[in-house]
């Protein structure tokens, strides 16, 4: 049986609550309308750039509560908000699949609406890569002050809550790297090899960014256990 819609009692603009607490209104007016378009695919490609940049939004905010626990010395509460974070990488990484099917004569199309816009002036990303430098600070400073090296932390149970926050800091480090392989993979899929970005970068110069680490000193801990065990399995020889 139908039900009777309830009155509106929050403020704003919108004819029930749902559209006053979520704002549709406003966001549903963000993209271009028809219209507007070159080409009818901009529409998937503005909101696919548009909701990245609402979950980056959350992931900054994420961020930015992990380091208020860290320094607090709360590592569990830390790791819960690392790991929502690295969620929302995961998510904005598997929505980029979607522009895989954008033919690229279409985009040409596209591409030639977005002016010099480019990827590279994300406010998303920019407050990404700060937050995470905040937090390789702020966990090297809470390590030194416990006498203790990334080694020596990774030598110890992984049930400890200064590990577990270790690996959710390298599992965030690991979803950035695979959303740059992915944005790589579709940006020549797309707009092929040895081209121009928007920004009259070489896309090519894309893959350069995919080794590059956030946490470089927990990536290096990995490659010094490797090396200290293969020197003991591997002793030198006794000279004669």
């Amino acid at each position: 049986m139908p039900t009777t819609p309830l009155p509106a009692v929050l403020p704003g603009s919108g004819d029930n609550d749902y559209a006053r607490y979520m704002r549709t209104g406003d966001l549903l007016s963000l993209q271009k309308g028809p219209g507007e378009w070159v080409h009818p695919d901009e529409l998937l490609f503005q909101i696919v750039h548009q909701s990245t940049e609402l979950w980056l939004k959350l992931t900054r905010s994420h961020l930015s509560r992990a380091l208020a626990h860290l320094t607090a010395d709360l590592p569990s509460a830390a790791e819960l908000l690392l790991r929502r974070a690295a969620e929302a990488l995961r998510l904005i990484t598997e929505q980029l699949h979607i522009l895989r099917s954008l033919p690229p004569a279409q985009f040409a199309i596209i591409r030639a609406a977005l002016g010099n816009g480019s990827g590279f002036e994300s406010p998303g990303w920019q407050l990404l890569r700060s937050a995470t430098t905040e937090l390789d600070i702020a966990f090297a400073r809470l390590l030194s002050s416990l006498g203790i090296t990334p080694v020596d932390l990774y030598r110890g149970q992984p049930s400890d809550p200064l590990y577990r926050l270790a690996e959710a800091l390298v599992e965030l480090d690991e979803r950035i790297a695979l959303w740059r392989t992915e944005h790589y993979t579709v940006a020549t899929r797309i707009i092929g090899h040895g081209v121009l970005g928007t920004r009259h970068t070489p896309v090519d110069s894309l893959t350069k960014l995919i080794v590059h680490r956030r946490f470089p000193t927990l990536w290096d801990a990995r490659t010094a256990l490797t090396h200290a065990s293969a020197h003991a399995v591997c002793p030198e020889p006794v000279q004669p």
